[in-house]
């Protein structure tokens, strides 16, 4: 599938965001949005959904509201956690509550329509999963650390465990973060992908010339590609879209020297 078929962007008011095509066809809602469109100033400007980052959290607040009325989603329907770069799985049946401390988790999953899945990046790796056949939808968030935990395959595991999903029925979609050109690595990261991937490691590192020392690359899609299909899953997508190559639509970590915002990528199942 071309990237023009996988997804396109859309405009509601000054909000721009990201929507998979095959998802929507399927009854499943995604957004996930750009940084265009809110009230942060520099260097969080615009649309910053990340409260842990320095920003004003009642601007915070006012760029999350923007962004879910433009949506038309309602802030009470919302399930989020605190991500810790680890492997654990959340599985929900209803939102959180507002009073309800945070999770500690990098993957959330449902089965209940109406119950809107919400993460925040900046170059890590946003993968999107849906389970046509069980009607199941998750959410995982994937930096390097997310990536040699193999978060993505907890998730899909998960799913089998819990909600009875076949893998080779999951679609999955990896979405905007960080590529390979833009993610040089030192050693003790390209120590951890070598041990996490052994012979497979050849097609995730990429031996670099930096401007400091002599490095790596890694290539987070092509890894979590690979997390994904040793667990079975065989239909997945690459969006292609770098984050640090693209700073008007997301923002990059890495790119803006660790001092930027958080985009917002969200999913639930629309009511039948």
């Amino acid at each position: 599938m071309g990237s023009g078929e996988l997804m396109v962007f859309r405009q509601i008011g000054n909000v721009r965001y990201l929507t998979l095509n095959m998802f929507d066809s399927l009854g499943v809602i995604n957004a996930i949005i750009t940084r265009t469109g809110g009230f942060s100033s520099a260097p969080y400007a615009s649309l910053n959904v990340g409260s842990t980052v320095g920003d004003n959290p009642e601007v915070v607040e006012r760029n999350k509201d923007q962004a879910f009325t433009a949506l038309n989603v309602s802030p009470s329907s919302i399930y989020d956690v605190w991500q810790v770069h680890g492997a654990d799985v959340v599985c929900t049946d209803r939102p959180r509550p507002d009073k309800e401390p945070h999770k500690k988790a990098d993957a959330i999953l449902t089965d209940q329509p109406g119950v809107y899945l919400f993460m925040r990046f900046a170059d890590c790796v946003p993968i999107l999963l849906f389970d046509p056949i069980r009607r199941v939808i998750g959410l995982a968030h994937a930096g390097w650390k997310g990536t040699v935990l193999r978060t993505a395959a907890y998730a899909v595991i998960r799913m089998r465990e819990v909600y009875g999903s076949i893998p080779a029925d999951i679609m999955a979609v990896i979405g905007p973060s960080i590529g390979q050109h833009h993610y040089e690595v030192g050693a003790v990261v390209e120590s951890e992908v070598r041990r996490a991937f052994g012979a497979e490691s050849s097609k995730v590192l990429r031996s670099f010339n930096g401007k400091n020392e002599s490095g790596f690359q890694f290539d987070l899609w092509r890894a979590n590609q690979l997390v994904l299909e040793q667990v079975g899953v065989q239909q997945i997508e690459i969006t292609g879209l770098c984050t640090a190559c693209h700073l008007s639509d997301w923002y990059s970590h890495r790119a803006e020297g660790g001092n930027t915002g958080r985009f917002g990528a969200l999913i639930a199942l629309r009511d039948e």
